[in-house]
């Protein structure tokens, strides 16, 4: 995994953090956290390879879609 993979996913699992933290719910475990933010980055590069746009706002996107499921 590259540098700048490894950046993004960890960006994600803050954003993640973020999330809970805001919305008062139980976080889960890091090892999942970080599943999923490897999960959300290969969804958002897969966005922006069909549509175009911009990395945040599609992950920002895909972090609360993720966040309300659960």
């Amino acid at each position: 995994m590259g540098f700048f993979r490894r950046q993004e996913e960890h960006v994600v699992v803050r954003i993640l953090r973020g999330r809970y933290a805001g919305q008062e719910l139980a976080e889960p475990a890091d090892e999942e956290l970080r599943a999923k933010a490897s999960e959300i980055v290969d969804e958002a590069h897969r966005i922006l390879r069909r549509r175009g746009g911009n990395l945040v706002d599609i992950v920002k996107d895909l972090v609360a879609d993720w966040v309300k499921k659960r």
